[in-house]
């Protein structure tokens, strides 16, 4: 198999290296990120190096999905680091490719010894199918080539199109982040339309959004798959994120907050007798919103020059279709818990402190879920 890691800057050039492909009926998978790589971001494409032949990676900061106080202008951007990332997995994946395809043949080669008619040889030569995909391109386009109608793509009333999916994009984060899911949709349709994957892949993180791209893909037709990954956690498991390296050394460690809380809701739906009446929503977010409030209360009490401000956002146990809000647990459905918090600036800085990127001065907003798996 040959295939280049290639960078694309324009539309009209990766849909020619798409065309080829597909005339050599090769499957393409596309991973959409906005840079900033971490482990989720490798594992979806590894993911999708084990369900296509050929890897499409995305790298754009989307500029209509950032409301106008948001951080569009100091999202990481670390275009050498991410390289250096999918150069590397990629080297891995043809490792990974050479050692399959060598396996295949020596297969072959076996029962091509043991063949007595041409049907078995038939068999055998189609065995050496599916051997791995690799990254052949990095889709990095600018603003202008994904927005070319408009002077100015982050103000809407400059002539934008959008694609908008009601009611879900106005629950939950969109509460919060009005014109988020907006930009969020309409990018990921560019892009589909764009390189026509048989695949596109995203995280469980963003719980909300695979529920959104979903309900897109089914409602305009769109000729893909959604694939979702698993969320990709540190050790002592805060969910990875691109935004993670503004927290620094004291935000952090409290920064798993919201997935502790999201684990004690859950310990509670997991271990309460079926037999009895179903879950409320006070007996499932109860224990959520005491231990948040206990660490809040906690990182009060300390200094300025010692303390991790937390501010909730939400927290919510919704179903797993409509993203409603349940007042009750069905436990033949089971449910969606997610939450985000704040972490606020720092207020006193210490002298040789790691503040992370923006030296502790940017609001973190760190989103996560669990999903209640049915338990009947």
């Amino acid at each position: 198999m040959q295939s280049c890691l290639r960078v694309f800057r324009d539309v009209a050039a990766l849909r020619q290296c798409r065309r080829q492909l597909l005339l050599s009926q090769r499957t393409v998978g596309l991973v959409p990120t906005m840079g900033a790589l971490h482990a989720g971001h490798l594992s979806l494409i590894r993911q999708a190096a084990r369900e296509n032949d050929e890897v499409f990676v995305s790298i754009f900061v989307n500029p209509t999905q950032f409301g106008p106080n948001e951080d569009l202008g100091s999202y990481p951007r670390t275009w050498d680091a991410d390289m250096a990332k999918l150069a590397e997995l990629d080297a891995e994946l043809e490792a990974l490719a050479s050692k399959k395809q060598s396996g295949a043949n020596n297969v072959i080669a076996n029962t091509l010894a043991k063949a007595t008619n041409s049907s078995s040889a038939t068999a055998a030569g189609e065995s050496d199918a599916g051997v791995g995909g690799r990254i052949t391109a990095i889709f990095a386009p600018t603003a202008a080539a994904m927005y070319p109608s408009v002077r100015s793509p982050t103000e809407p009333s400059t002539g934008n199109s959008f694609i908008t999916i009601d009611p879900l994009s106005r629950l939950l984060e969109g509460a919060s982040r009005p014109a988020f899911f907006r930009g969020v949709t309409t990018v990921c349709m560019k892009l589909f339309n764009i390189v026509e994957a048989e695949r596109v892949y995203f995280g469980q993180k963003d719980v909300q959004q695979t529920v959104i791209i979903r309900r897109m893909v089914q409602d305009f037709f769109v000729n893909t798959q959604v694939r979702i990954g698993a969320t990709e956690r540190e050790a002592d498991g805060l969910a990875m994120s691109s935004r993670n390296v503004y927290l620094g050394d004291r935000r952090r460690k409290v920064s798993t907050v919201l997935y502790k809380s999201l684990r004690s809701a859950e310990d509670t739906y997991l271990n309460y007798n079926l037999g009895e009446k179903r879950l409320s929503r006070a007996d499932v977010l109860g224990p959520a919103q005491d231990l948040l409030r206990a660490v809040t209360s906690e990182q009060e009490l300390l200094p300025p020059s010692q303390r991790s401000r937390i501010e909730l956002d939400y927290l919510s146990l919704a179903d797993p279709d409509t993203l409603e809000e349940l007042d009750e647990v069905d436990p033949s459905r089971g449910g969606i818990l997610s939450g985000a918090v704040r972490m606020l600036p720092i207020e006193e800085a210490v002298e040789g402190e790691d503040g992370g990127l923006g030296d502790g001065k940017v609001t973190v907003r760190l989103i996560d879920n669990i999903i209640l798996q049915p338990r009947v």
